[in-house]
């Protein structure tokens, strides 16, 4: 069933002045089109004085029907975990290089927006991460996460020494650098970088990522996102655990990371034509000559 946009939230990349103009342009087009358009405060202070009403995510959220995120991978992830709860549909427009999320460029910007008010895309659901951190049987971090909750070592250097279960079952103690737990979506991200698999988008599961394991028999493996996935800290040192890159809580032992599937999926809007295999070959220069 097609959706109908008559409320529509944009976004810009945090400070980055140089959105201003396709902002406006896209701005006036969207009212054109008889939508009403609303800012975030953040990206109305880069723009010139206007008429656009402003008005927070977490208020705009309820009112949208889409959300036009104008920047790049790192800005979508952003404003997919703050809309996340409201059911708004998203579409990247990237400034430059296209990314894994934000697949329209500025040039064409115009022309794919129109198609897509006109019902011409293609819709695909990802799924979140809903991460919390106990301490001594006391929730200290509750968090969203779109790509990954990874553990990582501290400023000193030594291994840190850790226990996975799923679903209250042991599966391993492992000392390593660190462990990933990552969606589908980032899968291509930290998650890929330190030997995991790329899971397609429409997968319903985590990979479970080790970092440079003392023990090279530790591999990743990948599970169904109904389950439950806990971390009980063992040795920590300054070991911390980071939520997309964005947000993070320093460990100490005897606290325990549990990850789950976030119960609401972010919808995102592609041109129709899209194609994820394509993307892949294109960002990781798959097929290319030697």
């Amino acid at each position: 069933m097609t959706e109908i946009f008559k409320t529509i939230s944009l976004i810009g990349k945090y400070k980055s002045p140089e959105i201003a103009e396709p902002l406006m342009e896209l701005a006036r087009f969207l009212e054109g089109r008889g939508v009403r358009v609303l800012l975030d405060p953040l990206t109305a202070s880069h723009m010139a004085r206007n008429h656009l009403e402003v008005m927070p995510l977490d208020q705009a959220g309820p009112l949208s029907d889409l959300a036009i995120v104008v920047g790049g991978d790192g800005t979508m992830l952003n404003v997919a975990r703050t809309l996340a709860p409201f059911d708004v549909s998203l579409v990247g427009v990237n400034q430059g290089r296209l990314g894994f999320l934000t697949d329209i460029s500025v040039g064409n910007m115009l022309h794919t927006i129109g198609e897509i008010l006109d019902g011409k895309y293609i819709t695909e659901q990802r799924m979140l991460l809903a991460a919390r951190v106990f301490r001594g049987g006391a929730e200290i971090f509750d968090v969203r996460a779109f790509n990954d909750a990874s553990i990582n070592k501290g400023a000193d250097g030594g291994l840190i020494e850790l226990e996975v279960r799923i679903d209250d079952r042991f599966v391993y103690l492992l000392r390593a650098d660190g462990l990933i737990v990552s969606s589908p979506t980032g899968s291509t991200a930290y998650a890929l970088s330190a030997g995991g698999p790329i899971l397609h988008p429409s997968l319903s599961a985590f990979s479970i990522v080790p970092v440079c394991p003392h023990t090279l028999s530790n591999r990743p493996i990948a599970v169904s996102s109904d389950v439950r996935i806990e971390v009980l800290m063992h040795r920590c040192a300054d070991a911390r655990v980071h939520f997309d890159s964005h947000s993070h809580c320093r460990l100490q032992p005897d606290d325990r990371l549990v990850v789950q599937r976030y119960p609401r999926s972010i919808r995102l809007l592609h041109p129709v034509g899209h194609d994820y295999f394509h993307m892949l070959r294109e960002k990781l220069h798959w097929s290319e000559a030697l």
